[in-house]
């Protein structure tokens, strides 16, 4: 992922036409020969290209805003592309401290003139919108009482909710969404604790399937288990390119959270090139620093 830049300028500068041309006869994934004879770059090709050299563009870019526009932007375009980015939204909301997400939902006011809950209740017609407005409007408390008795009795009520009903009614069972939409991080993380303690199945293994109720739970309960699903995604032979995207989102608005938890740079290194992977370790590397 990314592009070798170094070793591109060497062949393009350093070829003669003699060279070039052999380039182009021995990279038949690049370049086509149409009827007439004539070798072209292939039109795919190109925007593959573009994408790679578009993404330290996009890692720089997310670098040099303040983090509470960055994530204002990243909600509002996650809005706008629809369903299958709404994790997105979930990420920024679930892994941010409570005067973090104050921020972005101030930034957000002032940069679409509109809150970011308006803009879930006016775009989001599916089931997800009450948990997601939910989410973003939470303020939780982040002191470390919490009480062992209440957090197991909630465990409880999310395993009835999964596991006697209809799973594709959870995201209208209020007390499920009250649940993690409100409660501290300390006091979800003893229910998590709870719920797999006393069940056959882990809380992430009952929601398996679930998409943003998984991500939900995964942000605010085990972030490690979330980013590496995501970087994994993303670094895969046949990633889509959104997953690929997500490994700068990630990595740039989540490095401290990342280097918290554990993550080894090794695991993606092998597989980026150029300033983007030194860009990208760096990001890491600061985390660490900070």
């Amino acid at each position: 992922i990314g592009v070798d830049e170094k070793s591109l300028i060497s062949i393009l500068t350093n070829s003669n036409e003699e060279h070039k041309r052999s380039l182009w006869k021995g990279s038949s994934k690049l370049f086509i020969e149409d009827e007439n004879g004539f070798e072209r770059w292939d039109q795919s090709s190109i925007k593959i290209l573009k994408h790679q050299f578009n993404r330290f563009r996009d890692a720089v870019v997310l670098s040099l805003l303040h983090p509470w526009e960055r994530d204002a932007r990243l909600i509002e375009k996650a809005i706008r592309k629809g369903p299958k980015h709404y994790n997105v939204i979930v990420e920024m909301a679930c892994t941010r401290s409570s005067d973090q997400l104050l921020g972005a939902r101030k930034a957000y006011h002032s940069l679409f003139h509109h809150s970011i809950e308006e803009h879930l209740v006016t775009h989001i017609k599916g089931r997800e919108r009450k948990l997601l407005v939910a989410l973003v409007s939470a303020y939780r408390y982040e002191g470390p009482g919490v009480n062992e008795d209440v957090a197991k009795s909630e465990a409880q009520i999310l395993y009835e909710a999964i596991n006697n009903g209809d799973k594709n009614k959870l995201l209208d069972h209020e007390d499920a969404i009250m649940i993690l939409a409100t409660r501290s991080k300390q006091h979800l993380q003893a229910l998590y604790r709870h719920y797999n303690q006393s069940y056959d199945k882990t809380l992430a293994q009952d929601l398996e399937g679930e998409g943003i109720l998984k991500d939900t739970v995964e942000c605010l309960c085990t972030p490690q288990t979330y980013f590496t699903r995501v970087l994994e995604a993303a670094v895969k032979e046949d990633a889509d390119e959104e997953s690929k995207r997500a490994l700068t989102r990630v990595i740039v608005t989540q490095k401290e959270q990342l280097v918290k938890e554990g993550f080894v740079p090794n695991k993606i290194q092998d597989i980026l090139l150029g300033l983007y992977k030194d860009f990208m370790l760096a990001s890491i590397a600061s985390g660490d620093v900070k």
